[in-house]
């Protein structure tokens, strides 16, 4: 359940609620931690739940050493209330079983909230594309029904493609079609689940593989950033290709503190 930082609970009617699944590559948490730092959000509150691994580390968006003790845990959430944005990010594991729980708490909660939708920022494995995915761009979008109703023209104005339905099991060809998000974690199962709960809902992915995912997280990022607008680029320079966004002072530690001096 979601625990505020302070007391009244801000008022989150009309938000739109941004989280990533914990996937192949972590490409979606690291997507999620790039919109936290360039918006400068702020921490609201946290979600208090038994389903993931429990953690306790530094504040992963530090600017100053007054700020670089304060605590983060697993699941937080951040918002920026002149956007009308909400973030949740997801920092450890689940814990055996315990994803549909999770799914089913997540859920009540963005209902009790009454966000305006949801966008779940996914990864899923490139070596299970298709041929007509591998000979296409590398991102996917899925929406739950009562989504498309508000942002169907949006979307095909932006040419994006959608999410194919293959067969529920791989090299049986008479088998049922239906969605498949190999390494894509909790995705099926939020997105199948909005669906059945009628909650505005949609999936962006990438197909990644394992290794430096920082690229990946950009792309992702700048994929939704196409739909949203989260940033512009600068006035001044419309040439501009790369967007601003601000990476994160806990990236620097993102695969270790280097190689000790004393091996050499």
């Amino acid at each position: 359940m979601f625990v505020p930082c302070a007391e009244p609970a801000p008022e989150l009617t009309g938000f739109t609620l941004l989280m990533p699944a914990v996937s192949v590559g972590n490409v979606g948490q690291l997507a999620i931690d790039l919109i936290i730092s360039t918006l400068n959000m702020f921490k609201v509150g946290y979600f208090y739940t038994d389903c993931l691994v429990p953690m306790v580390g530094n504040n992963p968006y530090a600017t100053t050493e007054d700020n670089t003790t304060e605590l983060s845990i697993n699941a937080e959430v951040y918002s920026l209330p002149s956007r009308k944005l909400v973030v949740l990010q997801l920092r450890s594991i689940f814990i055996k079983y315990k994803s549909k729980p999770f799914c089913e708490k997540l859920l009540s909660w963005v209902k009790s909230s009454n966000f305006a939708r949801v966008i779940v920022l996914s990864s899923s494995h490139s070596y299970h594309c298709s041929d007509l995915q591998l000979h296409s761009t590398p991102f996917r979008y899925l929406l739950t029904p009562s989504l498309q109703k508000t942002v169907q023209n949006k979307i095909k104005s932006l040419n994006w493609e959608e999410m194919e339905k293959s067969h529920c099991i791989p090299g049986i060809e008479d088998s049922q079609f239906c969605i498949r998000i190999p390494g894509g974690g909790i995705t099926k199962a939020l997105y199948e689940e909005s669906c059945s709960r009628e909650i505005p809902m949609a999936v962006l992915l990438k197909f990644v593989s394992e290794g430096d995912n920082i690229p990946d997280a950009l792309d992702l990022v700048q994929y939704l950033n196409e739909w949203l607008q989260i940033i512009k680029p600068a006035i001044n320079d419309s040439t501009a290709s790369v967007l601003p966004w601000k990476i994160p002072s806990s990236w620097k530690l993102l695969f270790g503190s280097g190689l000790p001096p004393a091996l050499f």
